[in-house]
């Protein structure tokens, strides 16, 4: 079986990210693994907690906001896996991902989905579907949906163990 020690875990700071991140590194430390936060810029007017002044600057400062946030959830994640790194790239998100994962050996993507549904998800498509079938690598989707707060990797001993 193949090692995993380089795990990238795309981001795109909504309402799971942290979640996300949370399940990533659950998983990163039982595997002794490094995590790579990766947020891609697609479309620069994506942004809703973003109002440029100006047009003129817009790509440096999308990039500059999207490299604050990653910053951020760098520095959160850092207690519970020191060696996590985060990084911002540009282009079409799942192009972008499997290509950074290709070319930096990448060994594991933990991707959230939005759970898409319907028309929504044939209009949009599915940035993680298509990751799964275009990535080298093994792919694992999170699916912050289920249940009240996502998968839990084990339970605690509370949950196991039973009072008689």
């Amino acid at each position: 079986m193949q090692s995993i020690q380089k795990i990238i875990v795309p981001v795109d700071f909504h309402t799971h990210t942290n979640d996300l991140a949370e399940f990533a590194i659950g998983i990163a430390n039982k595997l002794e693994a490094k995590i790579t936060f990766v947020h891609t810029i697609e479309y620069a007017l994506s942004y809703l907690d973003y109002s440029p002044e100006s047009f003129k600057d817009l790509n440096a400062n999308i990039t500059a906001h999207a490299e604050e946030k990653m910053a951020a959830l760098v520095a959160k994640s850092k207690s519970a896996c020191p060696e996590c790194e985060g990084i911002v790239l540009n282009g079409d998100v799942a192009d972008t991902i499997v290509s950074y994962a290709n070319d930096n050996a990448i060994d594991m993507i933990i991707i959230g989905t939005h759970g898409a549904q319907g028309i929504e998800k044939v209009l949009l498509g599915s940035v993680a579907e298509r990751v799964v079938k275009r990535a080298s690598c093994p792919t694992l989707v999170f699916n912050p949906y289920k249940g009240e707060r996502g998968y839990k990797i084990t339970p605690s001993i509370q949950e196991t163990v039973l009072p008689v």
